[in-house]
């Protein structure tokens, strides 16, 4: 009996102990499976972390898409922005545009020299009052982080907006006016100069070609002086400058200064002079900012009477913004900006001043980004001027990255 039991129980026994080796060999399995899994798991958490760090990371005073050469690797990188926009003036028939559509091309050669370029495409098409430009194309040289060299047509560092012109860089769905007409926005010359920063301070400083007076405008004052390297009159060049100092993570103030004549040859020598202080905060979901910039403009009788209309000899403006991002889920932000802009602040003698150019306008509106790189902007303006005129303007946009 004995006999027929033993062989039973030893089939027995070692069916358990295979058994539990199967069962081992199954969870050392499912243990490597987890560990894998949260593996994966991490590395997503840390490409969107990535992601929601290079959205808002600039580098050499330039914007976060704009930069994004200098942290590739050797070779080609592409980037871009672009946006889509729709105003409704009260009164007025609303209007529809692509604003613009933009690609970034560079070639980081080596860790030293690299190429950077701005195409943009405004108002979708050419045939119907649209644009083509290389905002930007330049050379680096990149020889120490105190000390660098850039050549071509350079971003003049001058306010806030010029360099860091993407629509998920600023609140608002239009550019703040005194950016646009006081400095003129997007302003790009041909140029040569330096860069770098040291601690807790950056600079900017180049010799660029000068503004054309002639193309001046009692409304828009230097903007349509730009000449953007589209064979540039080249007898008065400029000179600009930029310092920042950024106290702690998330601020930053500093000051933005240009200088050059802007005749060109028409028989005077229009010295234009450009200033601005600036200061820009973000922390605990608050965001600030605030810009005060003056100019003068010399021989403005003598662009006014060649241009046959009054240009100021002193413009100048100011505003001041604030967002909160509430903290949900996706980015949501409520802002509001107040600016005072006067393209006009003084006229030449025998000449007369219109009030319609001396501006204010209030801003409120919602920035909604469901990622770091998109972000939905609706707002409404109220425009009043000193000749008494009131008018008021609702806006959507629609902005991009990557």
């Amino acid at each position: 009996m004995l006999k027929r039991i033993l062989p039973i129980l030893l089939i027995a026994t070692t069916a358990s102990a295979q058994t539990s080796a199967d069962l081992e060999k199954r969870l050392d399995e499912m243990k490597r499976q987890i560990e894998i899994l949260t593996q994966q798991i991490e590395q997503l958490k840390l490409g969107e972390k990535q992601q929601a760090a290079q959205a808002d990371t600039t580098q050499y005073g330039l914007g976060a898409a704009a930069s994004k050469v200098y942290r590739s690797e050797p070779g080609v990188s592409f980037g871009g922005y672009g946006e889509f926009r729709y105003e409704k003036p009260r009164n007025e028939i609303a209007s529809a545009d692509v604003a613009r559509a933009v690609l970034y091309t560079g070639y980081k050669f080596n860790e030293r020299v690299l190429f950077n370029s701005e195409l943009e495409v405004e108002h979708a098409t050419t045939e119907i009052g649209g644009a083509v430009s290389v905002e930007f194309a330049y050379l680096d040289f990149l020889l120490k982080p105190e000390a660098n060299v850039r050549a071509g047509l350079v971003l003049l560092p001058m306010g806030l907006i010029n360099e860091q012109h993407e629509p998920t860089a600023y609140l608002g769905a239009r550019r703040p006016e005194v950016e646009d007409r006081i400095l003129p926005t997007t302003w790009t010359e041909l140029g040569v100069g330096v860069f770098g920063d040291r601690g807790p301070i950056t600079y900017r400083g180049y010799v660029v070609t000068g503004l054309n007076s002639t193309r001046f405008t009692a409304e828009d004052a230097l903007h349509e002086g730009k000449q953007a390297g589209s064979e540039a009159l080249a007898k008065d060049l400029a000179i600009t400058g930029r310092v920042d100092w950024h106290p702690i993570e998330g601020a930053m103030i500093g000051a933005s200064a240009y200088s050059g004549g802007s005749g060109q040859g028409a028989g005077f020598k229009g010295n234009v002079t450009l200033a601005d202080i600036h200061a820009d905060a973000k922390f605990r979901g608050i965001s600030l900012r605030a810009l005060v910039a003056r100019g003068r403009i010399g021989d403005a009788a003598a662009i006014s009477a060649h241009n046959g209309e009054t240009i100021g000899s002193a413009i100048g403006g100011w505003y001041a913004e604030a967002g909160y991002d509430l903290g949900t889920r996706i980015s949501v932000t409520p802002y509001a900006r107040y600016e005072r802009l006067d393209t006009q602040r003084r006229v030449a003698a025998g000449f007369t001043r219109d009030r319609e150019n001396d501006r204010r306008i209030t801003t409120l509106g919602l920035a909604i980004k469901p990622i770091p790189q998109t972000v939905f902007k609706t707002d409404w303006q109220k425009i009043r001027t000193g000749a008494g005129t009131d008018q008021s303007q609702f806006n959507l946009s629609l902005g991009y990255i990557f």
